[in-house]
């Protein structure tokens, strides 16, 4: 949650932080000083014209108030009430309050500075339980669904794979991008932090044995894959019915046998019963 107010000016000495607010409590407030003079202002005129009002009404009793001045009184005395109102409307306005119960997790204005009305100035929230919201391209979105173990690797801890679970997705994606946004639940001790960014592997299916290749491997489309193996020295092409993709493998159904040694990133355009030979290492 961002929270950000219309005004310009933070009040020296008033800026106040907590390590976990609730809500309703006031994190910020700003310079009203003018607001709270004007108020001054206002409930003085006030005052007079209730003191004026009760003098016309004493006057009335004894016959000595005109109705004019009376109905006078009672008009500005109500004016001044309105006004009153209003003002301390716009004072509490000058108060940052949170909208919810959690933690203030960054602070981006300080006491005394100048800040533009669109400004951001506290981010809360709730820093567990986490989650991580993936964009998944509408074509695989089908496939994915509530429950499915989730795989996340981030740049802040390379080399470690991080796990979670899909919570949820979003029934209207972006019809600009063409994605979905799924939410990935986290488990309460990982190490991710709120703003980190990660690639996240949904798991849709799992195979046991599964004979792959590597992705780099295959020519063709999904609907016609192939791919050239090393056989007496020459590239032998393989028709293959694939099953899972992936970035850097693919799950192999039908064309090819286990152990037999596969070209893993053949030049475009080769031809079946092309020489070949091992690369040196």
């Amino acid at each position: 949650m961002r929270i950000a107010r219309n005004l310009a000016l933070l009040a020296a000495g008033a800026l106040l932080v907590w390590l976990g607010v609730r809500e309703g409590d006031v994190l910020a407030r700003l310079d009203d000083r003018e607001a709270r003079a004007r108020l001054a202002e206002l409930e003085a005129r006030a005052g007079y014209w209730r003191e004026e009002l009760g003098r016309q009404a004493q006057l009335a009793e004894r016959g000595y108030a005109s109705r004019d001045a009376r109905e006078r009184a009672q008009s500005e005395y109500r004016q001044a009430a309105a006004a009153i109102a209003g003002q301390r409307h716009r004072i509490a306005d000058l108060a940052l309050v949170s909208s919810m119960d959690g933690m203030v997790l960054r602070q981006d204005g300080e006491v005394g500075e100048t800040v533009d009305p669109r400004a951001t100035l506290f981010w809360i929230g709730r820093p567990r339980p986490m989650r991580a919201t993936a964009d998944v391209d509408e074509e695989d979105i089908p496939r994915v669904e509530a429950g499915q173990v989730a795989q996340l690797r981030s740049d802040a801890f390379p080399g470690q794979v991080l796990h979670g679970r899909v919570e949820e997705v979003t029934r209207k994606g972006d019809p600009l991008a063409k994605t979905y946004r799924v939410r990935i639940a986290l488990p309460g001790d990982t190490p991710l932090r709120i703003g980190m960014t990660v690639e996240a592997n949904v798991v849709v299916r799992e195979v046991p044995s599964a004979l792959l290749v590597p992705a780099a491997a295959l020519r063709g489309t999904r609907e016609a894959r192939h791919a050239f193996v090393a056989a007496e020295g020459r590239a032998r092409r393989r028709d293959l019915r694939t099953g899972i993709e992936g970035r850097s493998f693919a799950e192999v159904l039908e064309g090819l046998a286990e152990g037999e040694p596969v070209l893993a990133d053949p030049p475009a355009g080769m031809a079946d019963g092309a020489r070949t030979r091992p690369r040196a290492p």
